[in-house]
This record gives structure tokens, sequence and C-alpha cells, in this order.
């Protein structure tokens, strides 16, 4: 009752008949009543591209409809729900083995997707929408973040210039 199942994967199409993932979530932190969440598969499959990911998921970890969407095959056997700590245990151990990184946990890895599409172009109200953020406050997020993605900012002069009223604090 709590966590998507496979049943709450839908496969569908927006209003200009483009592909669109739905998942029914039945319950969230801020929503007990659940929400409906949507994402967009890449024109080109790649390793990157949801829909990739979710049938290769699925073609590993084989289960039933009433599986846990993101359940995955332990080692000991059967299926486990995947949980936020498996995941980050997962990022940590390959950042670690090949690069050499610090820990990263969950709000790294949001804001991180948030700098993502910032850096590509994508306008700030569009990834404050795809990444649900309700407030401003990721924009402290961006502040505090900025002096680790100067070099990469200063190589993309157009994005920064338009990030710079976000990642900067106000001058007063």
């Amino acid at each position: 009752m709590k966590h998507i199942t496979r049943a709450g994967l839908f496969f569908t199409q927006n209003h200009q008949n483009l592909p669109v993932i739905k998942f029914s979530i039945p319950m969230t932190k801020t929503l007990p009543t659940g929400e409906d969440v949507h994402c967009a598969p890449h024109i080109l499959p790649s390793l990157s591209d949801p829909k990739t990911a979710l049938d290769n998921h699925v073609q590993i970890n084989v289960g039933n409809i009433e599986s846990h969407l993101f359940a995955w095959r332990h080692p000991t056997g059967g299926l486990r729900p995947l949980s936020k700590k498996e995941v980050i245990k997962c990022i940590d151990s390959i950042t670690k083995a090949h690069l050499n990184l610090p820990d990263l946990k969950g709000h790294s890895l949001r804001i991180g997707g948030t700098l993502f599409y910032l850096l590509k172009g994508v306008p700030f109200d569009v990834v404050k929408t795809m990444g649900q953020w309700s407030s401003e406050s990721f924009t402290l997020y961006l502040r505090h973040h900025a002096l680790v993605l100067a070099p990469f900012l200063q190589s993309q002069l157009d994005t920064l210039n338009n990030l710079r009223q976000y990642i900067l604090p106000p001058v007063r």
C-alpha cells in the first residue's frame, strides 16, 4: 500500500503523441494519498534513458505485477525492495572504487540532477518543476555548490550568466 508495484507503471503518450512513462505512487512523504509522477523516454535509447533502464531492470529482476517496481534480486535469493540505503551503498562503492570521490548523499544526487539540467540550458522553472521543488530552497544548495562548480560554470559562460542570479549570494 505504501510503495509502487509493477502494476503502478504505465507507458502512455502526451497530447503530442510523444511517449511518457507514468508512475502511480500510492504514498509519498508529503502526499499520503499518493501521486502520479511522469518522465519522458529519450528519443534514442541509451544507458541513461529511463525506458531502457526500466526494460533492463525488469529483464534482470524478474517479478510479477504485485512485485515492488524497484525490487532487486539479492545474492542470497529472492527479490528485495530497493531502499535508499541500498542505493547510497551502491553509489558509494562505485565512487570509491572508480572515481575516488567523497561520500554522496541523497541531496547531493538531487542537486546534481538539478545542476545537470541547468548546465544543459534547461530553463530554471522547468528544472524546478521536473525536480518537484516546491519552494526556492534549492537555490541554497546551488549557492553552496558554486565554489565546487566554478570550473564547470566558467567553461560555459552563457549558462553561468543565466544561473548567476541563483548561485551567487545577493549583493547588499
